[in-house]
């Protein structure tokens, strides 16, 4: 039975979190062993640099530094973690992959888009998933959900206009990446992981 990597991708506070748990209890029913990540971190190295990229005393960063750690945090990731597991036939679901520093540094960073992928495509041998959910959802409305209920971190505590820089670069990296699927996230729960089951349902 050969591997499936999904990739849930959208604002902070759009419910990837929630969905990625609907979808892999949904797998585990099909009898497929399931393997959750999220970006940065997945691995003991990943989330030391995690630690580093999000920490809020590190607010003189630059911006070419964080978007180096976000790939070198990837690479360690698929090397040590998502290519083995799809090689062994299981399913991995990534909150964030790619897409996220395309554009968070890319777009909302200003770096460029064909600068973010090249690094990234080194850092990850070029592997692509099966699938990209894009959660999508008003930026403001979104990371009201995520502040009410954690300390923020580094970025998440940018200004409201960075995080409309993001989300619009979401919605035009659209045009370039036929693997993402754009979703409603406004909605209920079950609402919204009905729609994502029929979406998952046409990958076998």
């Amino acid at each position: 039975m050969r591997g499936i990597f999904i990739v849930l991708e959208g604002p902070d506070g759009s419910g990837k979190s929630t969905m990625a748990s609907m979808i892999g209890e949904y797998y585990k029913q099909k009898g497929r062993e399931i393997i959750f990540t999220r970006e940065p971190g997945g691995t003991k190295i990943s989330e030391k640099i995690r630690n580093v990229i999000l920490d809020n005393d590190n607010s003189e960063m630059s911006y070419n530094t964080e978007a180096l750690l976000y790939a070198a945090s990837r690479a360690q990731l698929v090397s040590e973690k998502i290519k083995p597991l799809l090689q062994q036939g299981k399913v991995v679901i990534s909150e964030r992959y790619v897409y996220s520093s395309i554009v968070y540094q890319g777009i909302g960073r200003k770096l460029g888009i064909d600068k973010i992928k090249l690094i990234n495509d080194f850092a990850t041998n070029d592997l692509k998933p099966d699938l990209v959910l894009f959660f999508d959802i008003d930026p403001e409305k979104a990371l009201n959900r995520k502040l009410s209920s954690n300390n923020a971190d580094r970025l998440e505590n940018e200004k409201l206009s960075f995080h409309r820089e993001v989300y619009e670069g979401y919605k035009e990296i659209l045009n370039y990446y036929d693997e993402i699927v754009p979703i409603n996230a406004d909605k209920k729960a079950n609402e919204l992981f009905n729609e994502i089951k029929n979406i998952i349902d046409n990958l076998n």
